[in-house]
């Protein structure tokens, strides 16, 4: 399958987001700021101090265009739904197609992460086992629950022979994963692997960053205002979920098959700062932020002053500050000088080990539109990013950019980090 150092380029792409599935709709929906964050009586019956969330809007008969009659035979996994729609997209948004009597695709991977999967089918199945009742549990409880399990369906639904696995690194496992997948095309172990992440929706998941109080609680009766990154009046993160997938491909294959191509994949880096120099099991070690940044300007040949815009972590905390300026001194950029930023977060929610994902999907439409899409609920600018940079790099509405370099990153849960630089394709 080649030698080491191949060119990377992404030829296909899936989303399931709060704001839209598909991704047409979706770059319509960043394009114009439409948020997918709504209010949700559940959460208000079960007495949550933040009432509001983003989740995907998908029919029954939606869903019946991805899985047969008998897989949808106690099908309760939100986030396994979501990462079959996303997923499967990518692949025949590849051009790729499916053989299911021929060999197993052995050039083909997936690596698909996960936070939690299955959450309401393991509280089901939980109480089912205490009441003595195990049969009624079904044949496909495993699958539903075990966080390989969405990599392991979609690899029998593809036909994927190379390495299929399942990677959790919290919020940084979407990003994490198109770095994996592309140090594996790059070493030549893989033509193409279908890379991505989902995250379960419902209570289940959501309640212990209510618990921690986190989560914005003042816009339970104005849901789309409530998620404000990079804002002087942002009150916490809005809990989100979702899935998005990466058809990551050689070069040379890519070519061979004449696929299109969204973008190349120059490089990337994953670092932990142990919990260290401030960092902890919820806030980055800056240190190790800057490392990673500048580890993957390094490993992608490319110039911080080269980086035309950034899709951040950016959560609507009071850490977007401190992101900006490590963004600043890893970039060595500031003022006027600053790439345009934005966050998709403010019309998502943070959709947690979906996150990374989603938002790299959405980030590279960006080359597709030739645009740099806006951010919402940011018009009062914090304080401590417009003293770093000149308040038009944040910009309220989708702009034109004839953009060549994206950098994009995630910054998890335990101190963990990931950076993948983008290019767009031109030969």
């Amino acid at each position: 399958m080649g030698a080491m150092d191949r060119r990377v380029v992404v030829t296909g792409m899936g989303i399931c987001a709060p704001n839209a599935t598909g991704l047409d709709a979706f770059a319509l929906a960043l394009r114009e700021g439409r948020s997918g964050i709504r209010f949700l009586p559940e959460l208000k019956t079960l007495n949550f101090g933040c009432q509001i969330a983003g989740y995907p809007i998908i029919t029954d008969e939606y869903i019946n265009n991805y899985f047969t009659v008998l897989e949808r035979k106690g099908l309760r996994s939100n986030g396994l739904i979501y990462g079959v729609i996303a997923g499967r997209d990518a692949w025949n948004d590849a051009g790729l197609e499916i053989d299911p009597d021929g060999e197993p695709d052995w050039a083909s991977g997936i690596l698909f992460g996960t936070g939690l999967l299955g959450v309401d089918k393991f509280r089901e199945s939980v109480y089912h086992v205490d009441e003595g009742q195990v049969r009624k549990l079904g044949s496909n409880s495993v699958m539903q629950t075990m966080a390989s399990g969405i990599s392991a369906f979609l690899g029998g639904m593809l036909g994927c022979g190379n390495q299929v696995s399942t990677n959790s690194s919290a919020c940084s496992t979407g990003t994490e994963g198109i770095h994996m997948g592309w140090e594996r095309i790059r070493s030549g172990q893989a033509d193409r692997m279908l890379v991505g992440s989902c995250s379960d929706s419902g209570p289940y998941i959501w309640g212990g960053f209510d618990a921690m109080r986190i989560l914005p609680r003042a816009y339970n009766d104005n849901p789309e205002a409530a998620s404000r990154p990079m804002s002087a009046s942002a009150a916490g993160f809005v809990p989100g979920s979702g899935a998005g997938a990466l058809l990551l491909e050689s070069l040379e294959s890519a070519r061979q098959r004449g696929a299109r191509i969204y973008a190349e994949v120059l490089g990337g880096a994953v670092n932990c700062g142990g919990q260290r120099n401030g960092g902890s099991m919820t806030a980055p070690n800056p240190i190790a932020i800057r490392r990673c940044i500048r580890e993957a300007l390094e490993r992608s040949g490319i110039g911080g002053r080269e980086v035309d815009s950034i899709n951040g972590h950016l959560t609507a905390t009071s850490r977007d500050a401190e992101e900006i300026g490590n963004w600043s001194v890893a970039l060595g950029r500031s003022g006027n000088d600053f790439p345009l930023v934005n966050s998709f977060k403010s019309t998502l929610g943070h959709c947690l080990a979906a996150a990374g994902s989603i938002e790299c999907v959405g980030a590279l439409l960006q080359f597709r539109e030739g645009v740099v899409f806006g951010n919402t609920n940011c018009e009062d600018l914090h304080p401590g990013i417009a003293a770093l940079i000149a308040p038009e790099k944040v910009p309220l509405r989708s702009v034109a950019l004839p953009m060549q370099i994206l950098a994009k990153a995630s910054f998890g849960f335990g101190d963990v980090n990931a950076c993948v630089i983008f290019k767009r394709f031109t030969n």
